[in-house]
């Protein structure tokens, strides 16, 4: 490394939230260790796990090659626990992932080179892939999981598993929200966007996430999304765009006039499952023909099916934006 480079560097801690992840931390520790470039510090806040997760994480830092602090927070919620690891942490730029996810090996070092580049970059997302373990959790990811080339870097929104950024933005936007308990990290980057932060997508900074197993658990997932949409009151006109979609479906179904619209309403849904389905050859690669051929129709059902479960989120959320 060169003088210059050194000049350059930037220290950064890395931050993460953990609640019961004793069975995943192997995999994803091994990931943030392994690292082409390491963290210079990584603060762990558990919220009270029960399975012996701190236990585990204090022994796997006893050999990590980076400075590593554990603090256990009884009850916290994400935003809660980010915000006290963020407050802990020694280093001008934090970077945030989640436990259970498996960080490429250049994850960090492709997230720090703008902010080390360009010196009024304040904050770079990163992207993230699927991790499938079965045709479902393919289907599910053709389904949900944007690819690279879909994703516009004006308008995209990253996920708190995959992102960087100095630390006057978390200043500056308050924090995470810590009223709330799930999508805490879009409201963050709703917050930072409202303040026109300098910010730049690095699609190559990849973290590989574990789809849900099976359908139940999927829909929870979507309605818990939706259910702090509703509550924070993000997204109301996506919302409402859904519910005048399923109205008027309802309409076409029912209404002797709605019928004759059946077949360009029928063309509309297709287009709108037909960037799904260009997923198939990625997510589904090495599956045979047939398998890949099946997963068309299951896409369609399953995005409506997750449909159904954010209008019932929404719902819910709504209802306790009211109490709140």
């Amino acid at each position: 490394m060169s003088g210059g480079d050194r000049e350059r560097r930037i220290g950064v801690t890395l931050v993460a939230t953990v609640l019961n992840e004793a069975g995943n931390l192997g995999e994803w520790w091994t990931s943030i260790v392994g690292q082409s470039r390491l963290p210079d510090e990584v603060v762990v806040v558990d919220g009270g796990s029960s399975d012996g997760t701190a236990e585990q994480l204090r022994s796997l830092a006893e050999r990590a090659p980076c400075q590593v602090r554990i603090e256990v927070c009884e009850g916290s919620n994400i935003a809660q626990g980010r915000n006290h690891a963020i407050a802990l942490a020694s280093h001008d730029v934090i970077a945030v992932t989640d436990a259970g996810c498996v960080l490429s090996p250049y994850w960090l070092e492709r997230l720090m080179e703008p902010l080390e580049r360009e010196p009024g970059t304040d904050l770079v997302a990163g992207f993230y892939c699927p991790l499938t373990a079965g045709w479902f959790e393919e289907v599910s990811a053709c389904a949900t999981v944007p690819l690279p080339w879909e994703v516009r870097e004006g308008r995209f929104l990253p996920s708190s598993r995959s992102l960087a950024f100095r630390r006057r933005v978390w200043v500056d936007v308050g924090g995470y929200p810590e009223w709330l308990e799930i999508g805490e990290d879009m409201f963050f980057n709703h917050a930072w966007k409202k303040i026109h932060i300098q910010h730049t997508l690095a699609k190559d900074a990849l973290v590989y996430w574990r789809m849900r197993r099976n359908v139940r658990t999927l829909l929870r997932q979507y309605f818990l999304y939706a259910r702090g949409d509703g509550e924070s009151g993000m997204y109301p006109q996506r919302h409402l765009l859904r519910f005048a979609t399923y109205g008027w479906l309802v309409f076409c179904a029912l209404s002797p006039r709605g019928r004759r619209m059946a077949i360009p309403t029928a063309a509309a849904g297709m287009l709108y499952a037909g960037r799904r389905w260009l997923r198939i050859p990625v997510y589904m690669e090495g599956r045979p023909a047939r398998e890949q051929a099946a997963a068309a129709p299951c896409i369609a059902l399953l995005m409506l099916a997750i449909d159904g479960a954010k209008v019932a989120g929404y719902l819910a959320g709504l209802a306790r934006r009211l109490k709140r």
